[in-house]
């Protein structure tokens, strides 16, 4: 890659931390990402003699190859007329000198860069280049990509929720699985549209209808239903519980976010995670749903403990009254025989 010119915006991303302190220009060429000295400075918030002093000492520990991970670049000026030679370093440089410097800043790019690199192999380009943080209105290929992915969210045999997350990670141009807004996300989605439709969450609706005296425990569906024997496994899951009426609602409220997802992809709105944490409540209460605040009464483990101790009850009757396939073959036989 010597000596190439990289003025080519469709090679130039933004990394950008989670506080939003730190913005470096990050170059993707040949599956890879580089950074030039100062934009390692930036990134590890460190002045640049000491990132030249770490490349220095990681070359002499021989810990990497200059050949393999430096490459002198013609770099264009803000001006679009003067061209620079520049040095930069891939992946690897970048992470060596992360770890001397700031690990946990180096793992948070690394987590960005394999991303970036990840969706570039497979779709031919980066997702979240900062050409779509500002949302072009010349370039509408990430948005026509994200639309594809909607539709197939949207037909796909995915669970509700499972929907839902999927378009949070798929529509959320900074997102991160392992961030602190991804996991709050995935912890409060499914309880915050339990409650919407039903006024409980997951843990307070089990714990409420789990009843070993009534016809099927109160379960709605469950694995092997209709016929089929209930399982321990079964008695934990919310929906199993709700209603029809319910399980409609709660398929109105997700196709309502895809709706949502649909509609600002095709006037090349872009979301952040964040965007989308407070779109699902903003949604809710325009829609007049209830919107959950904390966590709710009862817990995970109390909901589990009562429907456990519950199915240990209704496990005794099941099993005198349950029909098997073989049970009802051979009072069939007995039947033909008594003809």
């Amino acid at each position: 890659m010597d000596n190439k010119l990289i003025g080519n915006e469709k090679n130039i991303l933004f990394y950008n931390d989670e506080e939003g302190n730190t913005k470096v220009e990050v170059l993707l060429e040949n599956e890879d990402v580089w950074l030039n000295a100062e934009a390692l400075a930036t990134l590890f918030n460190v002045k640049r003699p000491a990132i030249t002093k770490h490349i220095n000492n990681i070359y002499e520990d021989e810990e990497l190859e200059e050949g393999s991970t430096c490459s002198k670049m013609e770099h264009m000026g803000n001006n679009g007329k003067q061209v620079y030679n520049t040095k930069y370093y891939n992946l690897d440089m970048i992470i060596s000198i992360g770890f001397r410097v700031n690990s946990k800043k180096a793992i948070k790019f690394r987590t960005w860069a394999n991303k970036i690199i990840k969706d570039y192999m497979v779709q031919g380009f980066a997702l979240n280049d900062e050409r779509f943080l500002k949302a072009k209105k010349s370039d509408q290929e990430y948005f026509k990509r994200l639309l594809e992915r909607i539709k197939l969210i949207r037909t796909s045999e995915r669970m509700f929720y499972q929907k839902i997350t999927d378009i949070f990670a798929e529509c959320s141009i900074d997102y991160d699985k392992n961030s602190d807004t991804a996991i709050t996300f995935y912890k409060t989605i499914q309880n915050k549209f339990h409650y919407a439709i039903t006024g409980n969450t997951a843990a307070e609706i089990v714990y409420k209808r789990v009843d070993s005296k009534k016809e099927n425990m109160g379960l709605t569906t469950w694995e092997n239903s209709p016929d089929g024997k209930i399982l321990k496994s079964d008695v934990i899951i919310a929906k199993n519980y709700l209603n029809e009426q319910e399980i409609k609602n709660l398929n109105n409220l997700v196709n309502l976010f895809l709706d949502i997802a649909e509609n600002n992809a095709e006037r090349s709105i872009t979301m952040y995670m964040e965007d989308w944490k407070n779109e699902v409540e903003n949604a809710l209460k325009v829609f007049h749903y209830e919107v959950l605040e904390g966590k709710g009464k009862i817990s995970h483990k109390q909901a589990v403990e009562k429907a456990e101790n519950e199915y240990e009850k209704y496990k005794v009757i099941q099993d005198k009254n349950y029909v098997s396939d073989f049970d009802r073959l051979l009072s069939e036989t007995k039947q033909i025989e008594n003809k």
